[in-house]
């Protein structure tokens, strides 16, 4: 990220491009092309999401402890994405600004698919045991690649947005165009992930992936990540191959090298100078991810303990429910695709977008709420068989559980898009850092989400075990977003147009 230079005479510095810029009329297809990518990296978050929880918990990690391991999803985003946005900015690489960065992120995926598919292999090749007991060296390796994979995707975010704001050149039509093609890429990635994630013979694909260390459930996720690895290799190659980028260098008006602020430095900056709307964004926005967080890291994990009443290691129901929260996840996805197209349409017919941001977040509120709802009529209707084990829950049930899924994407729809557009308004309207600004707005999603993993286990914990506790901290923090984003939160003006930094 970079601040704009001062335009006024007391301007020590003034920051200039030697390189040519970018055609001002870049084809459509290198924007698809660039936007692409996300659809590669989303694909490996959705499997983070709806395989990873129950799987570090088949590796003999606690219930209670496996949130610990989701701190590396807030602090890489904290860290690594920013960093990577702003050194990308001055890369002065033959290659370009972005594309290194963008090859570099992918390559650390791949190093991370293979230490996070294969961890049980490894762990058993080097000692650990067989059977259903812990294992330690597994774990180790588990998560060595899990923080991997994490930096490696914050890596790419960035830079992949920051060369579609390269490639739009300044211009507001098409810089909107390409951020709606990110965003259904996004779509698409999850679709396809929790797409592969529901689907519990996948690993049939790969016969290598099943062996004796790795039963079937750790087969098929090795198998997903495989495919996550071909298809992020797939998108990156053809963009990073078909949309060049000019050589870039920052000179000073008399040739010498700017000193730039260290990046640090900037933020820090930006937080002791914001605007009272930019705080009260702030807030909302943390509140709204205290909501999410819980149901993001968990929602698979509720379906296979607490709607279908199985667990780590039994006879299989556990799966069976984890694999229908895939199922649930990707038909969030759906809606998600479909609402961000009407996000912009229901903010105009509504007639401000705070209102639809305070109305979004007490559907969050009502639908975390009613996973209580779920679990106590799967509890009420448990059914057994001959011998004692649980059966499956009734469709009833199901369709009630899948319906939550459904109903969230629509708040999950403005969560993606509102709170930034807000920030750039916002900036705008107190002449702030653009870029900057949604850089300490993105403090206040990762900061939320490291309270929530640092929390939720021992949360949950002290109430039983379950997940429904941290649900019910979740909706209450989302009520209360809904109410500040109403009350509080300045309405923007409408004749503001939003420029990118």
């Amino acid at each position: 990220m970079e601040t704009k230079s001062s335009r006024n005479n007391t301007s020590a510095l003034q920051v200039e491009e030697a390189a040519s810029p970018l055609p001002e009329h870049t084809p459509m297809w290198k924007l698809v092309l660039v936007a692409s990518i996300a659809a590669g990296v989303q694909f490996g978050w959705a499997l983070q999401l709806s395989l990873l929880t129950p799987y570090i918990q088949l590796l003999g990690i606690p219930h209670k402890y496996s949130s610990f391991i989701w701190l590396c999803g807030p602090i890489s985003g904290l860290i690594v994405q920013p960093l990577a946005g702003y050194y990308s900015d001055n890369c002065t690489s033959r290659f370009g600004r972005r594309r290194p960065f963008i090859a570099g992120g992918a390559f650390l995926v791949i190093t991370a698919v293979i230490l996070i598919g294969f961890a049980a292999d490894i762990g058993y090749a080097t000692g650990d045991p067989l059977g259903k007991t812990s294992k330690p060296r597994a774990i180790a390796i588990f998560v060595f690649g899990f923080w991997i994979l994490d930096v490696a995707n914050n890596m790419l975010q960035g830079p992949c947005r920051a060369l579609l704001a390269d490639l739009s050149d300044g211009n507001a039509e098409k810089t909107r165009l390409a951020n709606t093609l990110f965003s259904f890429f996004m779509a698409v990635g999850n679709v396809l992930g929790y797409a592969a994630g529901a689907y519990p013979r996948i690993y049939k694909i790969f016969p290598f992936a099943l062996t004796q260390a790795c039963d079937a459930y750790c087969a098929n996720l090795k198998s997903c990540f495989i495919i996550s690895v071909l298809l992020l290799l797939t998108v990156s190659v053809c963009a990073l191959t078909a949309v060049k980028e000019k050589r870039h260098t920052v000179e000073s008006h008399q040739g010498e090298a700017v000193q730039r602020v260290a990046f640090f430095g900037e933020i820090f900056a930006a937080l002791k100078n914001l605007p009272r709307p930019m705080l009260i964004l702030l807030l909302v926005t943390a509140l709204n991810w205290i909501g999410w967080f819980p149901f993001i890291l968990y929602d698979t994990d509720w379906m296979g303990r607490d709607v279908y009443g199985g667990h780590i290691g039994d006879n299989g129901l556990y799966d069976k429910g984890v694999h229908a929260g895939a199922l649930g996840l990707m038909l969030q996805s759906v809606v998600l695709g479909f609402m961000s197209i009407g996000v912009e349409l229901l903010a105009r017919h509504i007639g401000n977008v705070k209102t639809l941001w305070g109305g979004v977040n007490f559907i969050l509120a009502i639908g975390l709420a009613m996973t209580v709802v779920v679990t106590k009529a799967a509890e009420h209707s448990r059914a057994y068989d001959g011998s004692g084990n649980v059966l499956p829950p009734s469709m009833g049930v199901k369709a009630g559980a899948l319906v939550i899924f459904c109903v969230l994407g629509i708040p999950l729809a403005v969560t993606y898009s509102i709170p930034f557009a807000l920030a750039c308004i916002f900036s705008s309207d107190n002449n702030a850092a653009v870029g900057l600004c949604l850089g300490v707005l993105n403090l206040s999603i990762v900061m939320p989400q490291m309270l929530v993993s640092f929390l939720s286990g021992p949360w949950d914990s002290l109430f039983g075990g379950g997940n429904l506790p941290a649900f019910l901290v979740g909706a209450v923090a989302a009520a209360a977003s809904g109410i500040l984003s109403i009350t509080l939160l300045p309405k923007p003006r409408s004749d503001v147009t939003i420029a990118m930094p």
